[in-house]
């Protein structure tokens, strides 16, 4: 029979389905591997072509890895709370579960028709109850646990409570927050229960404070910073400002020098690696106070370089600082109320970037100098952020450019420092020289300096050493409905957990999935959701990263009521061996995932430091994109007649995208391109000499709205999933952006059904050799075994489909089908067409579907060693023919069996020999 890869595909892909072919034995006889891919967010719009590309790297080396040996565990699951859901449901009416479940069977349908070997029985999803009761129950740990540095980790807050009734606050080394109080243990017992839970709260991992975040009342939630673009929420472009709420956060600071130290542990892409670094940001330097003796308060700042402090001559506040409203005198009110409007519309990351714009408000307000005692002024600017450091800088314009530009713009004073003179940074980072006209640190090192001058500075009590982070605690609420609900009450203002029993604390209907008439969260429309008909619930919803900081563990033991995964199966599977997931996660996903993990070692839950061992971002598969070129007319209006690529430099024209399915190695079909849009049905064209519309092209991102995504349900109904699989593979390395051309994809179908063609006859019958195989046969084989497993070891899958193309037409050429060959080629090629191997695996006689835990080809080096070589014979140094000898022959051996040659013979014609020249394993030269 010919190579039929729809009927062949759909039948393995059912076997697979109805056997569980892929469900991970729970044994401890074989070695685990863990091989996670970041499980995707559901949308309508299903998968292009340019999803799968980590799932089937993955696939591979998972199948590899059985292959192997090892007991696999390759699960797949969906990130399905989230914004877009709630967004349709909101425009629709359409509860968001609806279309989730819709949109999952819809991506199911499209990764089993690609034949993925995923364990579907430990399938996960976030938005379901019985997965997000365990996410509300770490929740619960991580409100109910603080952080203790001398442990150097989270414990209970029992602890910390017992702590305070028998100690008071004396001996706690906390991170917690900067308003903690000191008290006595009568103190402490002596407080009413709603004291002790307010001071509680300022050491909770999980905690209510007052935050700026970035809202965005179109779509009636808090966003993270990297959903805000530009000013504007990601999803639907709608203003984003600064504002002020109660929010809930997670403590994710008390894990900073461990989430850095965790950093050299992991085999994790370094780019990624330094963009964490970056982002967690550790700085060693100084607190220092600048009094405010007005409000009889003081404004705090860190700096790393406290050896400038005699160049300061301003500080600046962020527009949202606490003292701001306090600092500001009625004669510059209106100036910092409309400053501090404007940078509402900003976000973090756009203040950040803004490099170049010079803007700030007088508060009208001073401060004094912590060392001179002289008055300095103090403004707000949007470059000063009140999430990084403390809100305020000390301004030193001789020492740091922006300072310096800001001073320029406002006509600030710039005093010189003797630092910025004299004291030279080297490139090992060390300072050199000595200052002067710097009060006592006159003729002081760097290094002097800056432990004399904190030692000052903690005499006047206004300043201390101190390592700041630039990373923040984490927002953990968001103002819609569709997401975990925060398994929390209130009483008297303050929070209280429900009881675990109680999990999980379901979603409640509403009859829309809006924020209320009075501006409260959707949940808010719950009818008498309270608890215990009394008590109001927490109505913000955990955000989107909350079901995704654990999902691994879940997949251990999806079905576990008692708890989120066995000590057993955690105690197995322990950390992810292998995982595979786009580089956009690096600052989001990722630090939250090890900063979670991380507290759930720390209580004893799992054994692990770092959940994932070894981490690659594929690379983007871009679309390409095709242009039609629309001719215009003498005043710029576009005509309906199109002209062709090569002729459009002729005429004033307009490119406009295309839809790629309608054209074909950049043809267009015309027929096609006028059903393609109503206004186009009465097109005319200017076509090439050869009568085709040759389109424009273009790499640019896959997008619908460049009308240049590729579905793989496409593909597959043309081409089959092993040619898709393969395909993009052979597209170029893993990590690598490369675009997706469909052009090419003919090349590779016509390799499989030269694949199938070993195994056949001319009239497509079945047919293999029992015949034992030649020496060439076997080095062919032996050559794609080692090729093929060095690959894959070192993520290499594009140099894996060329060596296939080279082994079969090697085998092809020798017309080899013997069994003990292809038998074995079959396994290596496995991995990649899992489809056409099984089939080909049951024609040659096997059991079905056992060819996913058959062994790997054992590559033997003897195969591979010449055992002869064709010496290039020349004459005088003019090379005649090659001659094959045995490389075991020596020097005088060669020489009789070559001059006893007929062709030698010939050539010499009677000529005596005056010399003979023989390099083993090179060339044979006669000079006669």
């Amino acid at each position: 029979m010919e190579y039929n890869h729809k009927s062949l595909e759909n039948k393995w892909q059912k076997f697979w389905a109805d056997h569980q072919t892929f469900k991970v034995a729970d044994t401890h006889e074989k070695p685990k591997y863990y091989v996670l891919d970041m499980f995707p967010y559901p949308s309508g719009a299903g998968l292009h072509v340019g999803h799968p590309l980590g799932y089937i790297a993955s696939d591979i080396f998972s199948r590899y890895k059985r292959l192997k040996g090892f007991n696999v565990l390759h699960p797949m699951g969906y990130d399905s709370f989230g914004l877009p859901a709630e967004q349709y449901a909101i425009q629709t009416g359409q509860h968001p579960a609806v279309t989730t479940e819709v949109n999952i069977n819809r991506y199911r349908e499209q990764l089993d028709n690609i034949g993925f070997s995923f364990d579907w029985s430990k399938e996960v999803r976030t938005s379901d109850a019985d997965y997000y009761k365990w996410t509300q129950w770490i929740f619960m740990q991580l409100f109910n646990a603080w952080y203790n540095n001398d442990a150097d980790k989270a414990v209970p807050i029992e602890e910390l409570v017992k702590h305070f009734a028998s100690h008071g606050s004396a001996g706690i080394k906390a991170v917690a927050d900067e308003d903690i109080a000191s008290f006595t243990a009568a103190e402490w017992n002596a407080f009413s229960e709603e004291e002790q839970q307010k001071e509680l709260l300022k050491y909770r991992l999980a905690f209510l404070r007052e935050s700026t975040v970035n809202w965005c009342a179109a779509l009636g939630t808090v966003l993270a910073n990297d959903e805000v673009i530009g000013g504007v929420s990601e999803r639907g472009g709608y203003p984003v400002e600064q504002k002020k709420m109660m929010q809930w956060s997670m403590r994710i600071t008390a894990y900073a020098d461990r989430l850095l130290r965790g950093l050299d542990t992991v085999d994790w892409p370094e780019p990624l690696i330094e963009m964490q670094r970056n982002w967690i940001g550790k700085s060693v330097g100084a607190s220092v106070k600048f009094p405010v003796p007005q409000l009889d308060t003081a404004i705090e700042v860190f700096t790393t370089r406290v050896d400038t402090i005699y160049g300061v001559s301003f500080v600046v506040l962020a527009p949202e600082h606490e003292l701001v409203a306090a600092l500001t005198t009625d004669a510059q009110k209106e100036a910092v109320e409309n400053y501090i409007a404007i940078t509402k519309k900003k976000s973090e990351l756009d203040r950040m970037a803004d490099t170049k714009t010079v803007s700030g408000a007088f508060t009208g307000s001073y401060a004094k100098h912590p060392i001179s005692g002289e008055a300095i002024q103090i403004w707000i600017a949007d470059y000063v952020l009140a999430s990084y450091g403390t809100g305020a800088v000390m301004a030193v314009p001789s020492g740091d450019q922006r300072d310096y530009v800001f001073a320029k713009h406002f006509d600030l004073p710039i005093i010189p420092i003797s630092d910025s003179q004299n004291i030279e940074e080297q490139a090992d980072g060390n300072k050199d020289g000595r200052y002067i006209n710097s009060d006592f640190i006159n003729g002081m090192t760097y290094k002097e300096a800056v432990p004399a001058l904190i030692e000052r500075l903690e005499a006047l009590k206004l300043g201390k050493a101190k390592v700041n982070f630039r990373m923040r605690d984490a927002i953990f609420g968001r103002q819609r409905y569709w997401g975990e609900p925060v398994p929390v009450y209130f009483k008297n203002g303050l929070p209280y957990l429900i009881n675990e029993e109680e999990l999980p604390l379901l979603l409640p209907e509403v009859d829309k999935y809006l924020p209320t008439e009075t501006g409260e969260p959707p949940l808010a429309r719950a009818e008498n959701w309270k608890y215990q008909d009394a008590y109001d619930y927490e109505l913000s919803t955990m955000p989107g990263w909350a079901g995704s900081s654990w999902y691994w563990y879940r997949y251990m033991d999806p079905q576990n009521q008692e708890a989120f995964a066995s000590k057993d199966a955690v105690d197995y599977w322990k950390a992810v061996d292998l995982y595979i997931g786009g580089s956009e996660h690096a600052t989001g996903h990722l630090l939250y995932a090890r900063f979670w993990n991380k507290f759930l070692k720390d209580l004893g839950y799992v054994g692990e430091e770092e959940p994932f061992k070894k981490l690659i971002n594929q690379g983007m598969i871009q679309g390409r994109s095709n242009f039609v070129y629309r001719v215009l007319d003498a005043e710029g209006k576009g005509t309906n007649t199109f002209v062709s690529y090569g002729l459009r430099n002729e005429y004033k024209t307009m490119p406009l995208h295309v839809d790629v399915n309608i054209v074909s190695n950049d043809a267009l079909d015309l027929a096609k391109f006028k059903d393609f849009r109503p206004d186009y049905k009465d097109a005319e064209f200017i076509l090439e000499n050869n009568g085709k519309y040759i389109c424009g092209t273009e790499v640019e991102k896959m997008s619908k709205s460049k009308f240049n995504v590729v579905n793989p349900d496409d593909i597959i109904e043309t081409y089959g999933a092993d040619t898709l699989r393969l395909y993009e593979m052979f597209l170029g390395p893993l990590e690598q952006a490369k675009p997706w051309n469909t052009n090419g994809i003919e090349g590779v179908y016509k390799f499989l059904k030269k694949v199938w063609r070993l195994f056949h006859d001319a009239e497509n019958n079945f047919q293999v050799s029992e015949d034992e195989p030649t020496k060439a046969e076997y080095k062919a084989l032996h050559k794609i075994i080692k090729k093929a497993e060095e690959d894959i070891e070192r993520f290499s899958f594009n140099t894996s489909v060329s060596a296939f193309m080279i082994c079969v037409n090697e085998l092809t050429d020798l017309k080899c089908n013997k069994r003990a060959i292809l038998q074995e080629f079959v396994k290596v090629l496995h991995p990649y067409a899992p489809h056409i191997t099984e089939e080909l695996w049951s024609l040659l006689g096997q059991q079905a579907g056992q060819l996913s835990y058959a062994a790997y080809p054992i590559f033997n080096a003897d195969y591979l060693v010449e055992s002869e070589f064709a010496y290039p014979v020349s004459f005088n140094g003019k090379m005649k023919f090659n001659l094959p000898l045995a490389l075991d022959l020596d020097a005088k051996a060669v020489e009789e069996l070559v001059l006893a040659n007929a062709d030698v013979q010939r050539i010499l014609d009677g000529k005596a020999i005056k010399k003979f020249i023989f390099v083993k394993g090179k060339i044979i030269n006669i000079v006669a």
